[in-house]
């Protein structure tokens, strides 16, 4: 069974590849300006500081040994070819969920890259309000997020209209 790219599908692609090479030369630049821990107020209620999270979202499981690294990266494979294999069997008028998954794709992948190369995440945006902070997280991890927030929206509202219009 093979699958034949088009222009379109192509451009899905090409989205995560953008969300991977922004990710990283993002974090590339934090890393190579700011030390370790340091932190640059940009508004009153964001800044840039320089850390490191070898666990996934929030830190979960920071502190399990290493074997968390592996089974992250693995995950983010996996889900990322299925993703791809999944943008490859959708219509070609859609627009919305191939995006979802583009994003997703794209900040797993950028994740990844680093958990190999260093055994942990390099995240610098720290969103807070009076003593109340977010944990810090980067430009993949907000791709994900998005695209999960749009794959939601698809399932609960999007995919409901598709079938009624059916």
């Amino acid at each position: 069974m093979g699958y034949r790219l088009d222009a379109k599908q192509l451009l899905w692609l090409l989205i995560a590849a953008v969300i991977i090479v922004f990710d990283q030369w993002t974090k590339h630049l934090v890393a190579s300006t700011l030390q370790y821990g340091q932190r640059i107020n940009v508004l009153p209620v964001f800044d840039i500081i320089y850390v490191h999270n070898p666990g996934a979202a929030f830190s979960f499981l920071a502190d399990a040994g290493g074997w968390q690294i592996v089974f992250f990266t693995a995950i983010a494979a996996i889900m990322s070819v299925a993703m791809m294999i999944w943008i490859l069997t959708l219509p070609r008028t859609a627009r919305w969920l191939p995006v979802a998954l583009s994003l997703i794709i794209g900040g797993a992948i950028g994740n990844a890259i680093d958990r190999i190369k260093y055994g942990y995440v390099e995240d610098f945006i720290l969103v807070y309000w009076q003593n109340a902070y977010f944990p810090a997280f980067n430009i993949a991890d907000s791709a994900i997020t998005v695209g999960a927030i749009m794959l939601l929206i698809d399932a609960f509202w999007l995919e409901k209209r598709r079938a009624a219009a059916e």
